[in-house]
């Protein structure tokens, strides 16, 4: 929302009014937070006399005011027919004066000043039908106003915190206060009571347990204030989509991207799409955008027959209130699905659906049998010219409207939602970005086509399984108390198709349970890809519109550390933001003009030099300005696709923001954290969604080593976060506007991958101490066993605590901790070395996956085993921690009684280790234990020859040690 120098209430978006004095009304004189007097009324009535902001009282003397105007009923009905023109949601627009003061002023552009009485002359002729409008309300009587107004209910939030009971909350930070104190008195007795006989032992073993406390630190106090949320959508559908009269809800543009067909199966994609076509919300305020990045001509034809299926299975999802309204999911759904249906026809219909669907399966099927083997003069269309697409790497743009412009409608003659096939330009010597690179193209089409105000991403996999989670999403971003600030409302990652064991810890529970709602409570979660929905304006790079100003000086000081730090010359996110406010303002009533002639438009924009952050495209550029979305009546909608062509060439980012301030930010594989964060940089907060029935679900590897390959890339990306300029640890002090708890999430999501160093040295430790008989703990006092059950005891109950406020099961906890460990020491592993080798030598290393045939219907990818590299080091690990336990045991044996003692711990802590790894044991003997041999030779020769080497160098035994049994050697008399 611009600045027009009116107060605008923070919690409805309209103007504050005006007191007797005829001055702006002002509730609290503390911090003049923006109120206006029908909120303030509101909120007396609901017993709050207190500041929303600063939580000062509110003045007696205004609060008598109040009363009695409140107890005058003819007051209170003229009120309502004065605020009935406008309604409690409608966007302010700035008057002309206001704009005429701030263009003729001395920060104002001179550019402007020649338009502006033209300008007044289109505002007072848009003003008239208003002033009408107002005199013809005006003739309507009170109470028949008081009968149009929405339900008492339309006036409360759309979305509540529900905090957690005091009684769970307080437990649990009081746990972890204590562990932190227990933790410090622990390493002071670590620190001054070093081994002396294995000193490099205990020095690798201090330095690792710091670095886990210091990662503990940072994964914990991110969830200091956990949440949950609640979402009224009746109070939505009373406020927005009111029986009778015009829909309000904001539309949405969904965005499903794909590469290879042959990788990521049609009917899972058309799946997708047609769970989206189902929603239940209104058709003219859905699109679906399908990216088709590998240019496949199986993606198009079976997006053909997409749209003609969809003709069918909408109007059935939407006449019996079917869930989930992905076909594949439902027809094999285990259930009763007579439960709550009483149409009579169900039955009947439901049976012919479901042939037809088979049908549509069949051919499907076809398209990917021909699809198989490319013709060796490449794929030709009906028409019989050749697919564009035929080169992956070079071709055109291309664009193919399936529903909605084409005036397609379903079988029972109701409009349909609009689908849009889109393939961006792709041509050697330019640099794609991706996934990244895909987005921001759609981004771009979008806006030219249809400039919804939010986005929904969804991977090709993630079908729609709550038809109302777009109206679980608005409940937040269109709530008027809060939902402008919200750049993203993110809902969990729910999995189908995972084994009951869950060995591998695939529906990532703790992460999305405990993690994600904790993180609520303080800036928001991050963002974590599929099944976000974003707010257009953040994507663009505009901060929140309740923010305050960055301020114009030349020089400013870092709130947090650096203070008096002058502000370097290179453009800073400072910079940018207080630029864009001098955009804002010379282009401050151009949204509102729509009468102005196409010339004239494309110079008043090229004149804002819009065309360096956003690209070459009039019509592009006019779409950022729409705050509400939408695209211009008199647009032609072949023009728009002409539009929609140019803004997807491959060209078109060259020397502007694309991927640096605005779109899905560049420079890492997870572009999706990467963008988060930069919003949450910028004064945005999100917002986690969790409803009851699960928005989205989709599906996720459950072979190990596919499973392990996922979790590279993402280690991978935090990584590339933290060796960028992004960096967590410096990034985003000018402003401000980033919490603390917040950067301290950011920092654990960047570095996170580091902790594979100590924790496979961690793991190695016991192996070694068994081989060795040394230990890295010396002899224990009354106080060091005190330190350490203390310790065990404040990890146990911090556990349990966690467990208690989330509702996540032991079960999910103990399979997160053992993949926590698998993981660590593989694919993080892995990562840390290909990041650094890619930041310094430039080298792109790959991990490829070679798959074995399953015999086993059921879950028969779970006991495939593949080969790759990541299964050596937690192999090596098993095996020498093994021979580590035969040796312990071998050498108590010889040495008698005595030994027995200080064994026990050692091997403790082995066992530890492979109890943790046991789920990789398991998954790499398979059910018919067929292990490949490559990995049993390597991980057999690297675990004996480092077992033999190591006993013979024996580097941990003190010098004083080694002399005496060399004299002892020497004195045996042979």
């Amino acid at each position: 929302m611009m600045e027009s120098g009116v107060p605008v209430c923070h919690t409805c978006g309209e103007h504050v009014g005006l007191n007797v004095n005829g001055e702006p009304f002002v509730a609290c004189h503390e911090c003049n937070f923006p109120i206006c007097k029908s909120c303030f009324e509101y909120d007396l009535k609901e017993g709050r006399k207190a500041c929303l902001r600063c939580g000062s009282p509110y003045d007696e003397n205004l609060l008598d005011d109040v009363e009695k105007t409140t107890g005058d009923q003819s007051t209170m009905a003229a009120h309502l027919s004065k605020s009935q023109d406008v309604g409690i949601h409608a966007r302010h627009i700035s008057s002309v004066s206001t704009l005429d003061s701030e263009m003729t002023g001395d920060n104002g552009n001179p550019i402007w000043k020649n338009r502006v009485e033209s300008w007044k002359e289109k505002k007072n002729k848009k003003k008239k039908p208003a002033t009408t409008k107002v005199e013809r309300e005006a003739e309507i009587p009170p109470e028949q106003q008081m009968e149009d107004k929405p339900a008492p209910d339309a006036s409360q939030p759309l979305s509540t915190i529900i905090p957690i009971p005091k009684s769970r909350l307080a437990p649990y930070r009081t746990v972890i206060i204590m562990r932190l104190i227990i933790l410090g008195l622990f390493f002071h007795y670590r620190v001054t009571h070093p081994v002396d006989s294995a000193f490099g032992l205990w020095l690798t073993s201090v330095i690792c347990e710091i670095w886990f406390a210091f990662s503990w630190v940072l994964d914990q106090f991110p969830k200091w204030y956990p949440v949950n949320r609640e979402t009224y959508i009746d109070r939505l559908s009373a406020r927005y989509d009111r029986e009778g009269e015009p829909n309000e809800l904001a539309a949405v543009d969904f965005f499903v991207s794909t590469v290879d067909p042959l990788k990521e199966p049609p009917l899972i994609t058309a799946n997708t799409v047609l769970s989206i076509l189902a929603l239940d919300y209104p058709v003219d305020k859905v699109s679906c955008y399908i990216s088709d990045d590998g240019a496949a001509m199986l993606t198009f034809e079976s997006l053909v027959e997409t749209a003609d299926f969809a003709r069918k299975w909408v109007p059935f999802c939407k006449k019996f209130s079917i869930e989930p309204r992905a076909p594949e999911f439902y027809f094999s759904q285990k259930i009763v699905y007579l439960k709550d249906k009483v149409q009579p026809s169900f039955v009947k219909e439901r049976r012919a659906m479901k042939r037809d669907y088979e049908e549509y399966k069949i051919r499907i099927n076809a398209l990917v049998a021909k699809a198989q083997k490319t013709p060796e003069e490449g794929w030709t269309m009906q028409d019989g010219t050749p697919w564009p697409g035929n080169n992956p790497r070079d071709h055109p743009g291309m664009i193919q409207v399936f529903l909605g412009y084409s005036g397609a409608h379903d079988i029972e003659g109701n409009e349909l939602p609009r689908l849009v096939y889109v393939s961006r330009e792709k041509r050697p010597g330019y640099q794609h970005h991706k996934q990244a690179g895909a987005d921001n193209a759609l981004v771009r089409v979008s806006a030219a086509l249809t400039n919804a105000p939010f986005i929904l991403n969804l991977d090709c996999d993630h079908y729609v399984n709550n038809s109302k989670a777009v109206r679980e999403a608005m409940c937040c971003l269109m709530d008027p108390q809060g939902g402008r600030d919200v750049c993203y409302v993110q809902f969990p990652q729910r999995c189908d198709g995972i084994d009951r064991s869950e060995r591998y810890a695939k529906r990532n529970t703790v992460f999305f349970d405990v993690n994600m709602k904790g993180r609520d409570g303080s800036q928001g979660p991050v963002y974590v890809g599929t099944g976000c929905v974003c707010n257009r304006q953040a994507l663009y790079g505009y901060g929140p519109p309740s923010m305050p100003s960055f301020p114009k000086s030349s020089s400013s000081s870092c709130s947090c550390c650096c203070p008096g730090k002058k502000e370097p010359k290179e453009p800073t996110e400072l910079y940018r933001d207080a630029k864009r406010e001098e955009l804002d303002a010379a282009i401050f009533n151009l949204r509102e003009i729509d009468n102005y002639d196409e010339y004239e438009r494309s110079m008043l924009i090229s004149q804002t030099s819009f065309e360096k952050t956003f690209g070459l495209s009039s019509v592009f550029i006019e779409s950022t300005l729409m705050e509400n979305g939408g695209v211009a009546e008199s647009a032609n909608p072949s023009t728009l696709i002409k539009e929609a062509i140019h803004v997807i060439g491959c060209g078109y980012e060259e020397k502007t923001a694309w991927g640096k301030e605005i779109g899905w930010i560049y420079g890492s594989v997870t572009e999706d954290i990467l963008t988060g964060f930069k919003m949450h940089c910028r004064g945005w907060r999100s917002i986690y969604c969790m409803p009851l029935r699960p928005a989205f679900k989709g599906s996720a590897p459950i072979n190990l080593s596919d499973r392990l390959h996922q979790v590279l890339r993402w280690a991978l990306g935090s990584l590339e976060i933290f060796l960028s300029r992004h960096c967590p640890l410096w990034y985003g002090f000018g402003g401000g506007r980033l919490k603390w708890l917040q950067r301290l999430a950011y920092i654990n999501t960047s570095v996170y991958p580091f902790t594979s160093l100590p924790l496979i040295a961690y793991c190695s430790l016991p192996a070694i101490c068994l081989l060795t008989g040394k230990f890295i703990i010396p002899t224990l006092s009354n106080l060091a066993s005190v330190l350490y059950l203390g310790l065990f005891l404040s990890i146990i109950v911090t556990a349990v605590l966690e467990l208690r406020w989330s509702g996540v099961s032991i079960e999910d906890l103990w399979r997160n901790e053992q993949f926590w460990v698998i993981g660590g020491v593989s694919a993080h592993l892995f990562a840390v070395f290909q990041g650094f080798l890619k930041m310094l030598a430039g080298i792109d290393t790959n991990f490829t996956v070679t798959a074995k045939a399953a015999d086993d219907a059921d879950f028969g990818e779970l006991y495939i085993v593949k080969w790759t590299t990541l299964l050596i080091p937690p192999t090596t690990l098993l095996i020498v921690n093994m021979v580590g336990v035969v040796a312990g045991f071998s050498d108590a044996l010889n040495k008698g009684y005595e030994a027995w003692g200080p064994l026990f711990g050692k091997v403790f802590f082995s066992f530890w280790v492979i109890l943790h790894l046991y789920p990789f044991l398991k998954g790499l003997m398979g059910r018919q234990n067929r292990t490949p041999t490559i990995v049993v030779l390597w991980s057999v020769l690297l675990a004996s020859v480092f077992s033999l080497v190591w006993v013979r160098i024996n580097p941990f035994v003190s010098t004083a040690d080694s002399t005496t049994v060399s004299r002892a050697n020497s004195s045996i008399d042979c």
